[in-house]
């Protein structure tokens, strides 16, 4: 695929403090980019240099492989689309504020007309058309503001957090809108969040921003099975993370040392490696020790329950096996198994689930 938008040592600094440095990003046309990292990290930042609305202090981004300095600021902007965390919409009626890009950049009133109702339908707000903008609910207005970008037909669609402000169920089927809408328009996109459900379901790839650092890129199934460091390997949700020392490696397999325990993974670092040893809390399932349970698993940990902690629909269960070892598991297996605060377990998980970061 051809490279849309690129970044080379993209540098932005507020107060002589680096808040965002960027050495390399590439974004391939037609792709959803999910740019993911905790508040702070400098992810709206890297929207706003991208959108050509703040100037980096050093580096350079490129725009089908030309500097956008070299473009003209507003020839740029009409390339691009931005959706914000606040719709932002005009006192006007619904209708009037989804085609309000279109008139600014002069269409004819026909084509104008068609697009803007194309959109409404599309974003299931034609009902609304001649509603005043401030009197729509939160997710009527983000509905709005996607419509009026989506007319504009963009070469590149900018999404800050459209959805951090919506209730659950709202911000629910409005991903799942956007996520079909994506698939059927292949607008390159670049989304920024820090929601991982989100990154999941929208992102072909995603980009982790720490500290105002580009750390990792890739599919997400890679970065969140196979973080790159320690605080990656946090922010993506690896719970358990064991320091360990590689004691035998052969034929990829190896034995990790890690506090008198002996913990086999798939993986080629030699012997005497100092490794970070990894797991997914999904990766791991609970039993009692008594129910010998059949599994290929190559892992089994005695441990106590050490605590109890309802997520949604699931439970996660820290257990003391030596060092915390932490699962996720369904309300069901923990009403079943009658899971208990101290009680014996069995913490059983693959090799081919273990993932090993070298220190």
């Amino acid at each position: 695929m051809e490279t849309i938008l690129g970044v080379k040592d993209l540098l932005v600094t507020r107060s002589d403090q680096t808040v965002l440095q960027v050495g390399s990003l590439a974004i391939q046309e037609g792709e959803v980019l999910a740019v993911i990292g905790p508040n702070g990290a400098g992810k709206s930042t890297l929207l706003l240099v991208l959108g050509r609305l703040l100037q980096p202090q050093g580096g350079q981004v490129y725009f089908r492989g030309k500097p956008i300095e070299q473009e003209d600021a507003l020839t740029y902007r009409r390339r691009i689309a931005l959706v914000l965390q606040e719709p932002m919409l005009l006192h006007q009626s619904v209708f009037d504020n989804v085609a309000s890009g279109l008139k600014f950049r002069g269409l004819p009133r026909t084509e104008i007309k068609q697009r803007s109702n194309e959109w409404l339908e599309r974003l299931e707000i034609s009902h609304l058309r001649d509603r005043p903008a401030h009197r729509l609910s939160g997710g009527e207005a983000q509905r709005a503001s996607l419509a009026r970008a989506f007319a504009l037909q963009p070469e590149l669609l900018l999404l800050d957090e459209p959805f951090s402000a919506l209730d659950a169920p709202t911000r629910a089927r409005l991903l799942q809108d956007l996520h079909a809408l994506l698939s059927q328009t292949d607008i390159t996109t670049i989304f920024i969040t820090h929601d991982l459900d989100e990154a999941l379901l929208l992102g072909d790839r995603v980009a982790v921003l720490l500290g105002g650092v580009l750390r990792q890129v890739g599919r997400p199934q890679d970065v969140f099975t196979a973080p790159s460091d320690a605080e990656v390997a946090a922010f993506v949700g690896v719970e358990t993370v064991i320091a360990g020392i590689v004691s035998t490696s052969h034929n990829g397999q190896v034995i990790v040392e890690a506090d008198g325990l002996h913990l086999e993974a798939v993986g080629d670092a030699p012997a005497g490696t100092h490794v970070l040893f990894c797991l997914r809390p999904e990766d791991i399932t609970l039993s009692h020790p008594e129910n010998n349970m059949v599994s290929s698993a190559r892992n089994h940990l005695n441990g106590h329950i050490l605590r109890m902690t309802p997520s949604g629909p699931l439970v996660r269960v820290v257990v003391d096996c030596g060092l915390p070892v932490v699962a996720l598991i369904t309300r069901g297996s923990a009403s079943e198994m009658k899971l208990t605060q101290g009680q014996l377990v069995t913490a059983t998980f693959k090799a081919t689930a273990v993932h090993l970061i070298p220190r």
